[in-house]
């Protein structure tokens, strides 16, 4: 779709939407179709996999010419310049249209506690969308936009996603710039992405992710840095039975167990973890330092504008009034012994799978009781910015009444590439992972596959796997005669109409990626090749002489098919 026609689009589906409150503001059509224009006619200047995808951004986060409320229309203000982060996906070629609504200071994950109004769930309007990313996980779901940005400081960029069928990411704390963003928790702050599809999130990611000065807490990309799973094989976290809580909701518990049997078909290995520690860590998350901080954020203004907040929300920030200096260092130690109970859960998964919400509930139950049952949205939330994990939030299934239901995959800081992939495998793609900044993707034929002799030439030098996937037709395999272990040589043949070849793509730290060559012996060598979908890739090549004696074994379509045949 060209950008005038994707902006043409967004806005006949705004401006026809009139029963959900999404929008706090909106760019002027005029204006983005301006900017849809100015695309197509240099689209050179910003290419790529943002080109002309339509986004907004939660109205917490600045965008230069409109105000900036954190959903308080007392607090507003009209900031000269964007946050870092709209001008980075400006730069890549996307086109905002507006910023969305939300609980008031990010305070809350209900989507209700809004002057603007309470979005619903797009599948009934009787129950609430989630928050505080309320407007911007709505936008997405009713497709006004591509994706759309939000905050997550306790769950706010996951819940909204399980109550609206979407894919929620949650990067680690300080991979996206939180500069030009009202603060909720400033230390624990992310901003979060909201999309349809696994791929986009990833794509959104790779240009919104790099390091800001002007961000203290600001952190480079690692790739999957100390996280060295692969999508098809891997240790799968889950709490033991006791540990689930639901709250009478027996259709949202048979939904989990669904998911972990999904993921097992999968392949993965389900470990059952002790999730203690990481609740404790979650019940520290209003009290102490943390609502002292949110206070700190907005305290001039509390002072002085507390009836023009919302009251659930000013009691839960002014309620920081009775903790003292010594609370706030107590919360810190007690916040330290529970990071190291979770690390030692830790040594036996790769993630860590739950349920996003353990149930959904209406407006009128919301109204009924708004803290206590905002409570209950973040049992399995609320822990994972103190922890300094990364997480994503999927769909898993409806209930029989058609309500929504979804899952959150969780692992260790930097993780996104390997969330991602396991994400797409979940919802029934191949698997495919975006490659981040610093890393180099090396197809592999023979012994380096999973599970292979020489794969730990890869694994222990922190590369991950994004995919499997085969050649492009024109490449011939060989058995390769006298090689410790047994190995395989791939040949390119032009004009050769071949089944292609299995291989697996994998992504490796372009740090390591000089010693990982140098310990390749010969025959073989570092050569690139081209993948059934047309893209090239680093990949095993072998010497021309040390295939006049091998054995053709095209036919087998690659080196496990052929190794099935051999004798044990």
């Amino acid at each position: 779709m060209k950008p005038t026609e994707a902006v043409r689009r967004a806005y006949e589906r705004m401006n026809t939407e009139t029963k959900q409150p999404v929008w706090i503001s909106r760019v002027p059509e005029e204006q983005a179709m301006a900017r849809a224009f100015a695309l197509e006619e240099h689209p050179e200047a910003a290419g790529g996999p943002l080109y002309g995808k339509v986004f907004a951004v939660k109205d917490n986060i600045d965008v230069a010419g409109l105000p900036t409320t954190a959903g308080c229309p007392a607090f507003a203000y009209t900031p000269e310049q964007s946050a870092p982060v709209v001008g980075l996906l400006e730069a890549a070629g996307a086109i905002l249209v507006g910023k969305t609504n939300m609980d008031q200071f990010a305070t809350g994950l209900v989507g209700t506690r809004s002057p603007y109004g309470a979005c619903s769930s797009v599948l009934n309007a009787e129950y609430i969308s989630g928050g505080s990313s309320s407007g911007s996980a709505v936008a997405v779901a009713l497709g006004q936009v591509d994706f759309a940005l939000g905050t997550d400081t306790a769950g706010s960029g996951r819940v909204p996603a399980a109550f609206n069928e979407l894919i929620g990411l949650k990067p680690t704390r300080g991979l996206i710039s939180a500069t030009g963003v009202v603060p909720a928790c400033r230390t624990l702050d992310c901003v979060s992405i909201f999309t349809r599809e696994t791929g986009l999130a990833g794509d959104v990611l790779l240009a919104a992710a790099k390091p800001d000065p002007s961000d203290f807490l600001s952190r480079a990309a690692q790739g999957a840095k100390g996280t060295a799973w692969s999508a098809a094989s891997f240790r799968l976290g889950v709490p033991a039975a006791s540990q689930l809580e639901f709250f009478g909701d027996g259709e949202a518990a048979k939904l989990f167990e669904a998911s972990v049997a999904r993921f097992k078909q999968l392949g993965a290995s389900v470990v059952e973890i002790d999730l203690s520690a990481f609740r404790a860590a979650a019940e520290l998350l209003y009290s102490g330092p943390w609502v002292a901080e949110r206070l700190a954020a907005i305290e001039a203004f509390a002072e002085r504008h507390e009836a023009d907040m919302n009251p659930v929300v000013a009691k839960i920030i002014l309620g920081a009034r009775q903790y003292s200096a010594v609370d706030g260092f107590r919360s810190q130690y007690r916040l330290a012994e529970l990071q190291r109970a979770c690390l030692r859960e830790w040594e036996d998964m790769d993630c860590l799978l739950l349920p996003t919400t353990p149930t959904i509930f209406t407006h009128a139950e919301i109204a009924a009781d708004p803290i206590g049952r905002n409570t209950q949205l973040g049992y399995y939330t609320n822990f994972v910015n103190l922890l300094d994990l990364s997480a994503i939030a999927i769909p898993a299934g409806r209930r029989p009444n058609g309500l929504p239901f979804g899952v959150t995959l969780t692992a260790p800081a930097m993780a996104e590439p390997a969330l991602l992939a396991t994400a797409e495998r979940f919802l029934g793609g191949v698997g495919r992972s975006v490659v981040p900044s610093g890393f180099v993707e090396v197809a592999v034929v023979g012994a380096h596959l999973s599970g292979m002799p020489l794969n730990g030439q890869l694994t222990s030098r922190g590369a991950y796997l994004l995919e499997a996937t085969r050649t492009a037709a024109s490449y011939r395999l060989y058995a390769l005669a006298n090689t410790t272990p047994p190995k395989p040589g791939l040949e390119y043949v032009p004009g050769f109409d071949g089944p292609g070849i299995a291989v697996e793509v994998w992504a490796i730290p372009a740090a390591e990626f000089g010693s990982f060559v140098a310990a390749i012996p010969a025959p073989l060598g570092m050569g690139s090749a081209v993948l059934a979908d047309g893209r090239g890739v680093k990949c095993f090549i072998a010497e021309p002489y040390a295939l006049r004696n091998a054995e053709d074994i095209t036919r087998f379509g690659g080196w496990r098919a052929f190794l099935q045949t051999r004798p044990a």
